[in-house]
This record gives structure tokens, C-alpha cells and sequence, in this order.
């Protein structure tokens, strides 16, 4: 069955990475907006006689703190997803993580006050820490979940828009038939060679389609997930890229990087980089990297190959 052409994810992916940064930028820009309507009210109604640069300076340092601390969040968010599958096993993780995010927020924002009022010709008193940092971290702990709900969320839809694959199940073994006791035993056999899977079935939104084992061009390992890139397109297939090699064929994929996987049918071009690396350039026109632990393994496969 052929592979779809360019959907929605493949016309988005170019602008993916502007697009996130831009998200979290505007989402701060309108928290600082927020927030200084609301604290130049609560000065107004306390009697305080605060100027404006004030209140605009601790929610700047304060949001675009938390701004700076964002991908951060996202790189731990992958190291310990918080799914259902790993959500008992990671939550403590996570628990741990955003006392460190609101000590690094609140440092942040702190020394970002003390040099606006420095060059105001002011002095900035943050006040007691054993007596603030608690109430800080009270609204950070909430900023950090819902960070964190944010990421969750979006990396479900990525995943439905770019498309999940999954392995056919294998053909189940006949069912052994029952000889006579009174004969001998059969010899045993030996082990039968591990069945390799043909093909995939991805889904992606409301459409199911077949891919071939052997159409895939190289694979990346991605957290939890491998990436299959087929024809142009990338599917996840939820397994680690040492399991999933252990079950291609050898003679037709081999491991040329920590995270990376190769069809050797499919290299055009192995280009030397400095320091023993490579760079493959695949006959789809992308460029996949070679470790030199992995280079000689690859040359040999390559020549057996061809």
C-alpha cells in the first residue's frame, strides 16, 4: 500500500521549532501584560506609591525567567515522561525537578531585579529567604505542572499528526500435536531463526497504512521512541533503537551512531569529517552522522552489501 502523500506535519515541520518559540514567547508576553495591570491595582489599593518600572521589572524577570527555564523542562519531560505508563515511576522526578526549577527561577529573577534597580540608582530587597522562597515556590510548583501539561499535551497531538507505527503481530506457531506417549520423543530442533517483521502499520488521525520493513531509509532514536524515516516521511514507533535493530535484518541495517540507524542499501556517499566521524548522505538527499566507534563496522557492511 503506498505512503501517503505530504500531509499537515510534513508542511509544518520547517516552521515547528519558530513556531514553539513563538508560542511560549507570546504566552509570556501576555502573563507579564496580566500580571502588571493586577499589581499596579493591588499597589493602588494598598496605598503603596510603587512606579510603574518597578512593577514591570518583576514580572519581566520573573516571566522571561521562566521563559529561559523552558526547554529545560522539555529536555527533563523527555527524560522522564510523564504518560500513564511511567506517570507512578516519574512523578517523584518531577516532584524533585521543580524545586530546582523554582530555586533557578527565583535566583534568576532575583539578580535580573537587582540589576535594573542598580542602574535606577536603587536598591532591590527580595526580603528573607527561608520566609519568601515557600510562597514563590507554592506559584511555581502550579507553573511547572502546567508547563509540564502544556508539553504532555502537545507531544500527544505531534504524535497523532506525524503518525505512530507498531509492528504486526507475528503469525502465532501451529499448535504442537499430541503424539503418542508410548512412542520416543522426537529429536529437539534446533531454534528457529527470530522472525522478522515484513512490515508496519502506522496510524496518523483517522487513516491506517502498511509500510515495508525494508523501505525504511534510516532510523533515529527519539526518547522513548525510534523514528522511522520512509520515502521522505517519519513515523514513531514506540521501542529503543537496540531492540528494534535486534529485530531488522543485519545484512540490510547497521548502527552508524548512538541514536542513528542505517539502511547501508540506501547511503550514496560516506563524506570523512575531522576527528574519525562521517557524514552519510543518503540517497533521499538527508545527512545522517557517523560516529568513528561505529565507521569501520559501517565500511565492512557497506562492502558486503553491494
Amino acid at each position: 500500500m503506498p505512503t501517503p502523500g505530504p500531509n499537515l506535519f510534513e508542511r509544518y515541520r520547517p516552521f515547528r521549532r519558530r513556531t514553539e518559540i513563538a508560542f511560549w514567547v507570546v504566552v509570556a508576553l501576555l502573563q507579564v501584560g496580566a500580571s502588571v495591570v493586577v499589581a499596579a491595582m493591588d499597589a493602588s489599593a494598598a496605598g503603596r506609591n510603587v512606579a510603574f518600572w518597578q512593577v514591570l521589572s518583576w514580572e519581566l524577570s520573573s516571566q522571561f525567567s521562566l521563559l529561559a527555564l523552558i526547554p529545560a523542562v522539555f529536555a527533563f519531560e523527555r527524560r522522564f515522561p510523564m504518560d500513564l505508563e511511567h506517570l507512578r515511576r516519574n512523578l517523584p522526578w518531577h516532584l524533585l525537578g521543580s524545586v530546582v526549577f523554582s530555586l533557578v527561577h527565583v535566583a534568576a529573577m532575583v539578580a535580573v531585579r537587582h540589576g535594573v534597580y542598580g542602574l535606577a540608582g536603587e536598591r532591590y530587597d527580595f526580603g528573607n529567604w527561608l520566609v519568601r522562597w515557600p510562597y514563590e515556590y507554592l506559584k511555581d510548583v502550579r507553573a511547572y505542572a502546567l508547563i509540564v501539561l502544556g508539553i504532555r499535551v502537545y507531544r500527544i497531538f505531534m504524535l497523532r499528526l506525524q503518525g505512530e507505527a507498531r509492528m504486526l503481530d507475528a503469525p502465532e506457531e501451529p499448535a504442537a500435536a499430541h503424539g503418542d506417549p508410548s512412542q520416543p520423543a522426537a529429536p529437539a530442533q534446533p531454534p528457529a531463526t527470530p522472525v522478522r517483521p515484513e512490515r508496519f502499520l502506522v496510524r496518523k488521525l483517522r487513516r491506517e497504512f502498511l509500510i515495508n520493513a525494508a523501505d525504511i531509509d534510516w532510523l533515529q532514536a527519539q526518547g522513548n521512541y525510534v523514528g522511522l524515516h520512509v520515502n521522505g516521511h517519519d513515523y514513531l514507533l514506540r521501542a529503543t533503537l537496540t531492540d528494534l535493530l535486534a529485530q531488522l535484518d543485519p545484512a540490510l541495517y547497521a548502527r552508524v551512531h548512538r541514536s542513528y540507524a542505517v539502511h547501508l542499501d540506501r547511503i550514496r556517499e560516506i563524506e570523512p569529517l575531522e576527528g574519525g566521524d562521517a557524514r552519510l548522505h543518503m540517497r533521499d538527499g538527508t545527512h545522517v552522522p557517523c560516529s568513528r566507534r561505529y565507521r569501520a563496522g559501517l565500511q565492512s557492511g557497506v562492502v558486503a552489501a553491494s
